[in-house]
């Protein structure tokens, strides 16, 4: 059962009813419950001309009657197996009662006044009986413009939480819940006027750059480098020339019978659709230009690069095709082979694969329907490389927009497991998290984050989502300004890199760096 605050009845509470019914296949009522502290009737309001001004697509938000909503209606003292409350105002059922907190507050007013805030609110589920926390999650708005943006996709993952824990599986992340302030009409106006001015601001950077633009940069590191220091700063880093009207993202640098490559995505901001370039590398830096090596009809970025089995693979991330797809090196670098769709009918970005205890591992960053690309993780395992590929049973393993998504390659540290994510607690791209496997097995997994790398003034770029090494060669990407005119990016060119190719002398090298 559902319990719900009649003021507050949305169209999520009959997808998460739906879905009950498909995926867990349980039969669900809903209960009416007001709670004392509901929100004010002028919150709603202020979303409904958001939505008009912002011209918001979210649907999970919008406000449904009990007969729209068109579930069965439950007395509120019906016996029920399990009672999910969502309404903030105490439930009387008999059985099985599980509250909801946003913040640590029952109900909507504890979520308002996250969004207010300009946080995203930590989910979490507790036991009414005995006051455990048994599940946990913190949804990420990375994709979201505006309030109502992110109350999509605050309900979005409250759906996947509740259908993961009716089955059985708590979703639970390591960061507590803030403290909270309530949701008032006032700081909700406060944030539209600032929200519309951010808005124009935007919508007119735009029209003078390319936006979002990557770049890639590069040094070569003898030693400990950001695994290690947790810092940008130390060697200084160079930065593989872009054209300024297409970008370079997700490094992965990769070497072969004593060649170097880095394989990046390769985005034209034109058709803003990516394809898969490499760059050569020799000692010393590049030796040419980006160049092609892969393009499908959909967007590929993330070409996380291997070598098993006396072949070299490629699973670049293709969410936009539903699919996990493999390739085989048919020639390195620039000849690739489809060779099988490892997972379908999935969403799934930046899939990486690490092996362990005899077993293949692939972690990768899911979309369950609406929301952010960002903040949920799951996990699938095979005994080899080519599957079958199962599910952890525990999926979606991990709701948190600070530590979910992969952001490279794993990393053996010290007889430990350990794997670069991305946080984007902060907005997409805000940072890279260092982050422990503790546990790994068919039952469960167990992570922990020790240090958040972030742009500083050591680093020429103001966002970083990306971070792998190979030998000596380290890489990492970062945002930066790419205007459209070639006078403005002679201007800002300290800051936005160089729009124009670099020209390699005769020995093929580009080594300019920032400093």
């Amino acid at each position: 059962m559902l319990v719900i605050d009649p003021r507050s009845l949305r169209r999520v509470h009959a997808v998460i009813a739906q879905r009950l019914a498909d995926e867990a296949g349980i039969d669900v009522s809903i209960s009416l419950n007001a709670s004392p502290q509901g929100l004010p009737t002028s919150v709603e309001l202020l979303l409904r001309l958001e939505r008009l001004l912002t011209r918001g697509c979210g649907e999970l938000g919008e406000t449904r009657t009990v007969a729209q909503l068109d579930l069965p209606y439950a007395s509120n003292h019906e016996a029920t197996d399990l009672t999910i409350d969502l309404s903030g105002g105490g439930s009387t059922h008999a059985g099985r009662t599980l509250r909801v907190l946003y913040d640590g507050v029952a109900g909507e007013t504890g979520l308002m006044g996250a969004l207010f805030a300009g946080r995203m609110p930590t989910i979490e589920f507790d036991d009414v009986a005995t006051g455990a926390v048994i599940a946990r999650g913190v949804p990420c708005a990375d994709n979201a413009g505006s309030i109502h943006g992110a109350l999509e996709a605050v309900l979005a993952r409250l759906g996947t939480m509740i259908v993961a824990t009716v089955r059985g599986w708590g979703t639970l992340t390591q960061r507590p819940a803030e403290m909270v302030n309530p949701a008032r009409a006032r700081d909700l106006a406060a944030f539209e006027i600032k929200a519309l001015a951010h808005s124009a601001i935007r919508r007119i950077y735009h029209l003078c750059c390319y936006a979002p633009h990557w770049r890639v940069c590069w040094r070569f590191v003898d030693g400990p480098g950001l695994w290690d220091s947790g810092t940008l700063a130390g060697t200084s880093w160079g930065v593989i020339p872009d054209p300024g009207f297409r970008f370079y993202a997700d490094p992965f640098p990769f070497s072969h019978d004593g060649r170097t490559w880095v394989f990046v995505e390769d985005l034209d901001h034109r058709t803003n659709k990516g394809i898969i370039s490499v760059v050569p590398f020799d000692e010393r830096g590049p030796t040419g230009a980006a160049r092609p090596v892969l393009e499908e009809p959909w967007h590929l970025s993330y070409p996380f690069v291997f070598e098993r089995d006396g072949q070299v693979w490629m699973i670049p991330e293709s969410s936009a095709n539903r699919s996990v797809t493999l390739y085989r090196a048919e020639r390195l670098p620039d000849r690739w082979v489809r060779e099988a769709d490892l997972l379908t009918d999935i969403a799934a970005s930046d899939a990486t694969i690490v092996e362990r205890e005899g077993r293949l591992w692939m972690f990768a960053a899911t979309r369950d329907g609406a929301g952010s690309w960002s903040d949920t993780l799951s996990i699938f395992s095979a005994d080899k490389l080519f599957g079958p590929w199962l599910p952890h049973a525990g999926n979606p393993i991990m709701i948190d927009g600070g530590s979910a998504r992969p952001a490279g390659q794993f990393v053996e540290r010290n007889g430990s497991l350990w794997r670069p994510v991305q946080d984007c607690s902060g907005g997409y791209g805000t940072g890279i998290g260092l982050v422990e496997v503790l546990q790994l097995d068919l039952e469960r997994y167990a992570q922990k984050l020790h240090t958040i790398i972030r742009p500083g003034p050591e680093w020429p770029g103001r966002r970083f989502h990306t971070l792998n090494r190979a030998g000596k060669l380290e890489c990492v990407d970062g945002a930066a300004h790419s205007p459209r005119s070639r006078q403005l990016a002679q201007r800002l060119q300290q800051r936005s890199g160089r729009r124009e190719l670099a020209s390699f002398d005769s020995t093929g090298s580009a080594a300019w760096q920032f400093r």
